[in-house]
């Protein structure tokens, strides 16, 4: 695919989360079928900037191009900065949040919030898009502040008369958050009305729900979020579907074991040992979520401190169910909360 002047491999799209989608996280996204990762969100207050978070936010050593960093803020000259900085710093691609619902971000008038102030999005985007003259800057936002305003219509014109040059939309309003199910007709919508690429975001879990989303909505390509949560190969199993219109083999439990394995040493080297085994905790349960004796792994496996302890605890839990069968067994959540 074509994508801003960069070949991809495909048109999907590793969905911006905070605390997530980490250097570690997007490189493995890419290496399992994924076309283009965006990081976390950077914030625009340049006072961070010498922080550990925001520097380490900024690592994109041995990263797969194209690098598109996510900036968050609500001042037009402080975006411009932050977009600045990024770019001098490998960002490829400059991404603006205006989708994220957290009440952190929203109370201060970022994220989801600014679709509420129209011509101060206008201004925001015209200040990002001069400030990086050649770096593509694109744009995540949601349908709209609530449901009886989708105003996503008129921030996609907004975006393109200000130069961005890709949208991607949030299938829900902010006040949803990320209840209820995403509906696809605003995106379609929008994607009739702009020339620019739309990307379609929320709820695509399936390999059939992304084909089902593409033809609905006419999306140039789909972003995917918390379905890749321990699941970082639903990429490729996409990919395989999208080319074939067949299912792909689900991953054996060796496999699975062998992504984790390096997952988490991937962690280890980039956050260092104590702030890592804090980290793989969160990808350690989601990788286990829903498998027989999860619940008390997870709990167990919270209480580790060290590297060693981690690793030989998440090797016994995947020999344990590779002995038993090649396939992984899955239990209700139900089942999973009654075993805890």
């Amino acid at each position: 695919m074509d994508f801003l002047g960069f070949s991809l491999r495909n048109n999907l799209f590793v969905a911006p989360m905070a605390g997530v989608t980490d250097r570690p996280f997007r490189q493995l996204c890419k290496k399992l079928g994924a076309g283009l990762a965006v990081s976390e969100m950077v914030t625009s207050n340049s006072l961070l900037y010498g922080s550990a978070k925001t520097r380490r936010r900024a690592n994109h050593e041995g990263e797969v191009d194209p690098i598109s960093v996510q900036i968050a803020g609500a001042d037009p000259a402080m975006m411009a900065q932050a977009a600045r900085y990024n770019a001098d710093n490998g960002a490829q691609i400059i991404d603006i949040n205006m989708g994220c619902p957290a009440k952190k971000v929203c109370n201060v008038m970022a994220g989801s919030a600014l679709m509420q102030n129209e011509p101060l999005v206008a201004r925001i985007l015209e200040a990002v898009v001069g400030a990086v003259p050649g770096v593509p800057v694109t744009l995540k936002f949601r349908t709209g502040w609530n449901r009886d305003n989708r105003n996503a219509p008129a921030i996609a014109r907004i975006a393109q008369e200000s130069g961005i040059r890709a949208i991607a939309i949030h299938g829900r309003t902010r006040a949803d958050q990320y209840q209820g199910a995403a509906e696809y007709d605003t995106i379609a919508l929008v994607k009739s009305q702009v020339r620019i690429p739309v990307i379609a975001n929320g709820d695509i879990t399936t390999p059939q729900k992304a084909r089902y989303v593409l033809d609905y909505t006419g999306a140039d390509g789909v972003m995917i979020g918390r379905a890749a949560q321990g699941r970082p190969w639903l990429f490729r199993e996409i990919e395989h579907y999208l080319a074939t219109g067949e299912e792909m083999a689900p991953p054996s439990v060796g496999e699975i074991h062998r992504i984790l394995r390096d997952h988490l040493s991937d962690l280890y080297g980039f956050y260092g040992e104590e702030t890592g085994v804090r980290i793989a905790r969160k990808h350690i349960s989601w990788y286990t979520k829903g498998l027989v004796g999860a619940a008390h792994f997870r709990h167990a496996m919270n209480q580790l401190q060290t590297v060693g302890e981690q690793l030989a605890a998440a090797d016994e839990f995947f020999l344990g169910h590779a002995a038993a069968n090649d396939c992984l067994r899955y239990v209700s959540d139900d089942t999973e909360m009654k075993a805890a």
